[in-house]
């Protein structure tokens, strides 16, 4: 057999974002020549996203399939931010034999069912470290995705050393700004740095050392991003690991179908209503597809938004403020406070085409959406929650100068009101001792009124901000570019690398 005969599995954790990327990176692979790929989500997904995926495998090219699994969890399980630890551990446990039965039976005769070879390698999800320990087993070559950007992984990497350097635990009401002394893009690289008063790391910290330790060792690295944008720690990162692609952002290289990745159906309503407006003149509201706020926070963030003065599109998930409250109950908060012409709320939106709108001017994420942002040059306010999103918000505040981090922001702001102030001052380092220890300073007292509006307005009336914003976007369009940029050509090595593993593969049998 020739190399026309490979067969990629990519296998993601089953959340919204995880999914984006990695259908991404599938549809790229697909439309090379004569590569075949099976894209696994779980049965629970899979049912989820329904006609939408069986429309989308007939309408590409027939080297994309869908296949699932189970994850072991009931139907009735909300799959939320707080439960990804619960569904790892599903996935590794009820999800594992069903995963080796299938990768299993892709290896023999059912493997050409449908025109598709037997499957020649996988790539899997860095979270799911026993996807790549089966592959192998079985004597499938693994690569590991990770969806985090590489800033991320390099602090995750780094954090057995910082222990050894005496830099974690972090100390309480110690700077985070303090350089240390090994390479790393953040002096804390979440916020699971600390569990309770000892000096035992954190188990959620824990777990993703683990994770990234057990990913490293598989056949190669994938990341989800370009040299102009983190090109130190990608040079930190090489010498550590078996081989490293940096193939993004795959999303400005490699359209995947809107239908076939969001769990929640989008309203495209909204872009008319983005008609209507004046260029740059919109902020647009999404904090990811697995934030809960309290219906306090939910009135604090309202009032910001409102104060900001500024018309505002805001993806408000029906499961996203807690108490339970009626999503209708909530268009009408909002409508009441902003008035009909300021405001539009939806369930989910087509992201992509929102931010490269003209009327829009700003984006307000959790910073798990920061890529997307580059990409169209849209000034970016971060309110950063768990693990990775801390290193995001850092970059597009203190690195690439295309936003404002939240956390950052309000510790200034408290330092300028008033400087002679023993209440701010004090509060200030409050706050700062429970950002180092926990994750209430962003879970709740970041938003409050006052910040988000003073943030939203500075983002969208920075020149200085919009300008660096448009010239890091350039730098990116110019590396995912055919023509010699970074990304394509790494994207075009990383399918050699799986054609010539293939090639391995059937020589081996």
């Amino acid at each position: 057999m020739g190399a026309e005969a490979a067969h990629v599995l990519v296998f993601p954790v089953p959340l919204q974002g995880h999914i984006n990327v990695m259908l991404h990176l599938a549809t790229a692979l697909a439309a090379a020549a004569g590569v075949h790929v099976t894209f696994l989500h779980t049965d629970h997904n899979l049912r989820r996203l329904g006609n939408a995926a069986a429309a989308t495998t007939a309408g590409s090219p027939r080297r994309l399939r869908f296949l699932s699994v189970p994850d072991g969890l009931p139907d009735d399980h909300p799959r939320s931010a707080s439960d990804v630890p619960v569904m790892v551990d599903s996935l590794r446990g009820a999800g594992q034999a069903a995963y080796r039965a299938l990768l299993g039976s892709l290896l023999v005769g059912s493997g050409g069912a449908g025109g598709f070879p037997p499957v020649t390698s996988v790539v899997a999800d860095a979270l799911l470290t026993f996807a790549i320990d089966v592959a192998e087993e079985l004597g499938v070559p693994a690569l590991a995705f990770r969806t985090a950007n590489a800033s991320s992984l390099l602090a995750y990497m780094s954090v057995p050393r910082l222990f050894e350097l005496g830099e974690l635990p972090f100390p309480p009401g110690g700077d985070l700004d303090e350089p240390v002394r090994i390479p790393s893009p953040a002096r804390s690289p979440s916020t699971f740095h600390r569990h309770g008063d000892d000096h035992d790391v954190h188990p959620k910290l824990q777990m993703l050392v683990d994770l990234t330790t057990g990913s490293c060792k598989a056949r190669a690295v994938i990341l989800n991003t370009a040299a102009s944008l983190e090109a130190p720690a990608l040079a930190h990162i090489a010498p550590r690991v078996l081989d490293v692609f940096a193939v993004g952002p795959l999303h400005a290289m490699s359209p995947a179908p809107a239908a076939a990745t969001s769990l929640w159906r989008e309203d495209d309503g909204c872009m008319a209503w983005l008609d209507d407006q004046a260029d740059r003149s919109v902020m647009y509201v999404s904090l990811g597809s697995f934030t809960v706020i309290s219906p306090e926070q939910f009135t604090e963030f309202l009032s910001g938004l409102v104060a900001a003065g500024y018309p505002f599109l805001w993806v408000l998930r029906p499961d996203m403020v807690t108490a339970r409250r009626r999503h209708a109950d909530l268009q009408e908060a909002v409508t009441a406070a902003a008035g009909d012409s300021k405001a539009r709320v939806v369930e989910w939106a087509p992201q992509r085409d929102v931010l490269r709108h003209r009327a829009v001017g700003c984006f307000l994420t959790r910073a798990n959406s920061t890529l997307e942002a580059a990409v169209e040059g849209v000034p970016t306010v971060c309110w950063p929650f768990f693990v990775d999103q801390q290193i995001n918000s850092r970059f597009v505040g203190a690195v690439w100068g295309t936003g404002l981090d939240m956390k950052d922001v309000l510790l200034g702001f408290l330092d300028n009101r008033n400087k002679n102030s023993e209440q701010n001052s004090n509060t200030r380092e409050r706050w700062k001792n429970e950002w180092t220890q926990n994750t209430r300073f962003t879970a709740n007292t970041c938003a409050t009124p006052a910040v988000v509006a003073r943030m939203v307005r500075e983002a969208m009336e920075s020149g200085e901000i919009r300008t660096t914003a448009q010239a890091l976007a350039e730098k990116v369009r110019q590396d995912v570019a055919d023509n010699g940029g970074s990304s394509a050509a790494e994207l075009k090595r990383l399918v050699g690398f799986l054609r010539e593993l293939a090639t391995r593969i059937q020589h081996a049998n």
